[in-house]
């Protein structure tokens, strides 16, 4: 069976930076947090998050969009949409049957299913939506953008909690590699800032408590972290077979190279301190690519904030690249968007790649020294990006590690 390159030619995004990748871009390289009080969390032991700005699902969806959508399909639809205009695509001319969508999400539609819990609660089962159901799925979101954009291949939903994007672009990766898609519309969405989510965050004692200062909560392999800040978005790469872009001069971004996975094996939200299945998740990324070691220009790490995932991925990642590889974490800047989060970082790799821009980790002033890695701070780093490793590890021990390369 011929194996056939993967190309991403277009890339949409939504996050706490705002709507659109040109926002999200912007802000990670400067370094910008967006974590905020939330009023919505009021009461709550942690009251701040990272949640998108000014989203109006009437205007950038439809007017029927909050009748029948959870946020984190809605999220979906619009880095969608623009993913698929980035790549130069049609849906009223393409093929549906050769475009698939793949789509990874953590918690999927926790907010209705609050929402409806309380709506039981107060009128009884009358008062529940009809469409309860059909909104709170996680497959939905899949089966949503495939009505939008006329994808009829392969669709399914991958759920592999905070992997569960890198998860789904590496599956849809596939799909182009054996033939059976010319197109994949792939990524992650999550819309999980509920008082329920929170609070069973909270309980856990996986959630940064400097609420005093919201702004400075999130901060991946800094000695003073102590948790992550929780966010919601959305990340969408429209994957290629590059026989089908070229043929259409579709201007390729990166290239997905690699895809490894692995499970830890270990604890329920623990990583594994060996990092052992985390490091044969990257090795075997790194040998589907055809890559050594020595080829990786850039990690963008996992790096949620936490004590134990942040020690665990730099021991991982120094012994299996070394301690000088460039590396840094988006989660400083837009928080931890749980499903999300492999695919906005896999787009995030993609234009490191494509500018040659490492963007800096937020809020890092004083690096952890056992974090023996050369951690990317206080600005944009401007290098030639050939090869980049996208980290990303879930609850329950599940890795997925993505290659990205010129």
């Amino acid at each position: 069976m011929t194996a056939h390159g993967v190309a991403v030619t277009g890339l949409g995004l939504v996050t706490a930076a705002g709507v659109g990748t040109k926002a999200t871009w912007d802000a990670v390289c400067a370094g910008r947090p967006t974590a905020a009080d939330d009023p919505r969390l009021a009461g709550l032991p942690v009251t701040i998050s990272c949640t998108v700005p000014d989203f109006d699902a009437d205007r950038l969806v439809d007017r029927r969009s909050t009748l029948v959508h959870d946020r984190f399909t809605q999220l979906a639809l619009v880095a969608a949409r623009e993913a698929v205009a980035e790549a130069g695509l049609d849906p009223a001319t393409w093929c549906g049957a050769r475009v698939g969508v793949v789509v990874g999400s953590a918690l999927g539609g926790v907010a209705t299913s609050e929402a409806q819990q309380r709506r039981m609660a107060e009128r009884g089962p009358r008062g529940v939506s009809s469409l309860l159901i059909p909104m709170f799925m996680h497959n939905m979101v899949a089966g949503h953008l495939a009505m939008d954009l006329g994808a009829t291949g392969p669709n399914f939903v991958t759920a592999t909690a905070c992997a569960s994007g890198a998860t789904a672009v590496g599956a849809a990766a596939e799909l182009i590699r054996t033939g059976r898609c010319d197109v994949v519309i792939a990524g992650g969405t999550d819309a999980a800032v509920t008082p329920l989510m929170v609070s069973g965050f909270a309980r856990m004692g996986a959630l940064s408590r400097r609420v005093a200062e919201p702004a400075a909560a999130s901060r991946p392999f800094d000695a003073d972290r102590d948790g992550f800040v929780i966010g919601e978005g959305s990340g969408i790469l429209v994957l290629e077979r590059e026989s089908h872009a070229a043929a259409r001069g579709a201007a390729v971004l990166a290239r997905v190279a690699g895809y490894g996975a692995s499970a830890d094996g270990h604890h329920m939200t623990a990583p594994d301190p060996t990092g052992a299945a985390a490091s044969r998740a990257l090795t075997g990324a790194l040998e589907e690519a055809g890559a050594g070691a020595g080829d990786v220009d850039y990690v963008n790490a996992h790096g949620t904030s936490t004590p134990l995932n942040d020690l665990t991925e730099a021991r991982v990642v120094a012994a299996t690249l070394g301690a000088g590889v460039a590396v840094s974490s988006a989660k400083g800047a837009l928080g931890h968007t749980l499903g999300a989060a492999g695919a906005i970082e896999a787009a995030l790799c993609v234009l490191s790649v494509s500018t040659g821009m490492i963007p800096p980790t937020a809020n890092l002033e004083r690096q952890d020294p056992e974090v023996e890695l050369d951690v990317v701070a206080g600005g944009v780093r401007h290098v030639t990006v050939d090869v980049a490793v996208n980290n990303s590890f879930g609850f329950g021990g599940q890795n997925a590690v993505l290659v990205f390369s010129s």
